[in-house]
């Protein structure tokens, strides 16, 4: 089966899920998609059970012809952060910036190392002896907020300004360090290299500066593109040729690709709007990233809800699953609270709001992609059995009821600014 049989085959089950969908489920397009696909997941294991292997012949062998860590970090990922940030208000953005930072370093280093301690406690409970270097890494893969998740759910939430320009900016780049803490502890778990403190510090200045510079140069040097050829051809062209080149160039260069195109669409979706080029380009290039963003949102949910044919689960694994569900929301509100607190006389987090930030701190695609990047082993199986688990009640759970968590919320509380 090549590629083109395969694409084919994901984007007609994905419409067809968008469609039942919207037809009778009424959900959120994103988790109305994951809903119905792990209803087919689950109607294909009962049929398994009753000696009927249809996907081990069919669906199962064709899955295996897609690398879900390819297609999401070197695929999908560059252009559903561009459409993200292409859609953001940069000044917005920038009056928070001090909390957006802190959340996309400091509270992913907190989150790691308390996912990963409460993680190694929580697995020896339940009979499972993991490495705890192991441990951190699934507390590295599981620690950065999804900006795929996020972005559709806040829509809907109807989260007051601030909050959200605070969770979609963590979510936009935090990618980038979790990734960076992640090929650390992955060196360090595997013995392939060893980190000292000098090479992570560099590692995260190249990665997380230099992908931001990137990012800057790349998105400028498209904006005068777009400047000086203005025609709704050229625009889309160009902003494809930023997300696609633009990633594979950052990547080479061994920068933060996520950090570099998310600085892009920044770039471009702010500035095009005063100089780059008239009112009719901006409206068909903003139809086409708002058009995209929904149907990668759509495909990459798709095979998300699929993937789980391919994994195994015990019955201890399911068991130290369910248990991480909570440890990982503990780890999501001390990493939150603790920064939160400890800065608040300059209001640099929202304080008054750390439950919607902890509820809203969705899981998605990237932690299932860096799970799978892991060397074969018991160890991996473990980690991504867990990690399906605790991305699917993320989206499932907590995308679902994070608008009842912010009225909730806001009744309880003092009125949030907006």
């Amino acid at each position: 089966m090549d590629r083109l049989q395969v694409l084919g085959i994901l984007l007609t089950l994905t419409a067809a899920y968008c469609y039942l969908n919207h037809r009778w489920l009424r959900l959120p397009m994103t988790v109305g998609v994951m809903v119905i696909a792990l209803a087919l997941s689950l109607l294909l294991h009962l049929l398994t059970s009753f000696g009927l292997r249809i996907e081990e012949g069919v669906v199962e062998r064709w899955l295996r012809h897609i690398d879900f860590h390819k297609a999401v970090l070197h695929g999908m990922l560059s252009f559903l952060l561009f459409a993200g940030a292409f859609q953001l208000n940069l000044n917005d953005l920038w009056k928070r910036k001090w909390g957006v930072g802190i959340l996309a370093t400091v509270g992913v280093l907190l989150s790691t190392f308390f996912v990963g301690t409460l993680s190694w406690w929580g697995l020896r409970w339940v009979g499972i002896e993991l490495p705890y270097l192991y441990c951190l890494l699934f507390g590295a893969l599981i620690s950065p907020t999804d900006a795929v998740a996020v972005l559709g759910v806040l829509k809907r939430a109807q989260v007051p300004k601030r909050l959200e320009m605070t969770i979609t900016g963590e979510a936009l780049f935090n990618d980038g360090a979790g990734i960076v803490v992640f090929v650390v502890l992955l060196g360090l778990a595997t013995g392939a290299h060893e980190m000292t403190p000098g090479a992570v510090a560099a590692l995260f200045l190249r990665e997380a500066v230099g992908g931001t510079l990137f990012g800057l140069a790349a998105g400028y040097l498209a904006h005068r593109l777009l400047a000086t050829a203005d025609g709704e051809e050229v625009a889309v062209l160009v902003t494809l040729a930023l997300v696609t080149g633009g990633y594979a160039t950052a990547d080479a260069l061994r920068f933060s690709g996520p950090i570099a195109v998310a600085v892009a669409g920044l770039l471009i979706g702010n500035y095009r709007r005063r100089t780059a080029m008239s009112e009719g380009t901006r409206d068909s290039l903003d139809i086409f990233w708002e058009m995209t963003d929904h149907v990668f949102n759509s495909v990459l949910f798709a095979l998300m809800g699929l993937e789980s044919l391919l994994l195994i689960f015990t019955q201890q694994t399911l068991l130290a699953g369910i248990l991480a569900i909570p440890l990982v929301l503990l780890a999501r509100l001390l990493s939150v609270a603790i920064p939160g607190t400890l800065l608040r006389p300059w209001r640099v987090l929202p304080g008054d709001s750390i439950r919607i930030m902890t509820w809203g701190g969705l899981r998605g695609g990237v932690s299932i992609a860096l799970a799978l990047s892991l060397p074969l082993g018991r160890e991996r199986g473990v980690i991504l059995a867990i990690t399906y688990i605790v991305v699917v009640f993320s989206i499932l759970v907590q995308g679902l009821t994070l608008e009842r968590v912010v009225h909730h919320t806001i009744r309880a509380q003092a009125p949030l600014e907006t």
